[in-house]
C-alpha cells in the first residue's frame, strides 16, 4: 500500500519552488532507475539528458510552448533515442552481454543474426517509432520512482524536439529528444498539489477473465 499511497501523492507538478535542488543522491537514484528500465530486446536504444542549467532551462522554456515547469524545476530530464540502430549497434550490445554473463558465441549468434537482419530491413521511421516507445517505458519507470522518493516531476510531450535537439547538441551525438521530465520540488502554492485526482472506476478499467 506505500506505493499506492506513493501514487495517490504525485501529480503532474505545475509550478516547482525554483529555490530548492534536488540532492545528488536523488538523481542518482533516477539515472540508475533509467538505466534499469526495460526495453525491447534490451538494446536500450535511449539516452538521458540530466540538465541543471537556469540559463539553458529558460532557453527551453521558450520552445517548449511556455512551461514554467522547464524554468523552474531543478533539474530537466530529457529522453532521446539513438537515431542509428543497425548491426554496430546490435553488436555491440551482444558484446557487452558476452562479457558480462559469459555467454557462449554459439548461443548469442542466432540471436544477433536475426536482431541484425531484422533491423537493416525495417524503415527510419518505424526503427523511430519502436525508440520512441522505449522512452516512454522509461518515463513511466521514472514517475514511479519519483513518486516513491517523493520527488515531484512533470511529464510533458509539449515541446520542440528540434529546438532541443539544436540547443543541447543532440544532433552531433546522433540522438533526438522524445520526452522531457522536468523534476524537483512542488511550490507551497501550486494548487494542482491539493486537487482530487480525476480517475475512472477500478470496475471501468480493469478487464478479469
Amino acid at each position: 500500500m506505500k506505493i499506492i499511497d506513493s501514487l495517490q501523492w504525485r501529480y503532474a507538478t505545475k509550478k516547482f519552488d525554483n529555490t530548492r535542488i534536488l540532492p545528488q543522491e536523488k538523481i542518482d537514484i533516477l539515472t540508475e532507475a533509467f538505466n534499469l528500465t526495460a526495453t525491447s530486446y534490451g538494446l536500450q536504444p535511449l539516452k538521458l539528458v540530466v540538465l541543471q542549467n537556469k540559463e539553458v532551462q529558460k532557453e527551453l522554456t521558450e520552445h517548449s510552448w511556455n512551461q514554467q515547469q522547464v524554468a523552474d524545476a531543478s533539474h530537466v530530464l530529457v529522453f532521446c533515442i539513438e537515431n542509428t540502430v543497425g548491426e554496430e549497434y546490435i553488436t555491440k550490445y551482444f558484446d557487452n552481454v558476452k562479457a558480462i554473463r559469459n555467454t557462449e558465441e554459439k548461443v548469442l549468434k542466432p540471436f544477433r543474426e536475426q536482431l541484425v537482419d531484422s533491423f537493416k530491413n525495417k524503415p527510419v521511421e518505424e526503427v523511430s517509432n519502436w525508440a520512441s516507445k522505449q522512452a516512454y517505458l522509461a518515463m513511466g519507470n521514472l514517475l514511479t520512482v519519483c513518486a516513491i522518493e517523493k520527488i515531484d516531476a512533470c511529464p510533458m510531450e509539449g515541446f520542440m524536439p528540434a529546438k532541443y535537439d539544436e540547443i543541447l547538441g543532440l544532433n552531433r551525438l546522433g540522438l533526438t529528444s522524445v520526452l522531457v521530465l522536468p523534476v524537483g520540488y512542488r511550490a507551497d502554492d501550486d494548487m494542482f498539489a491539493d486537487f482530487k485526482k480525476v480517475r475512472r472506476s477500478i470496475e471501468e478499467t480493469i478487464i478479469v477473465l
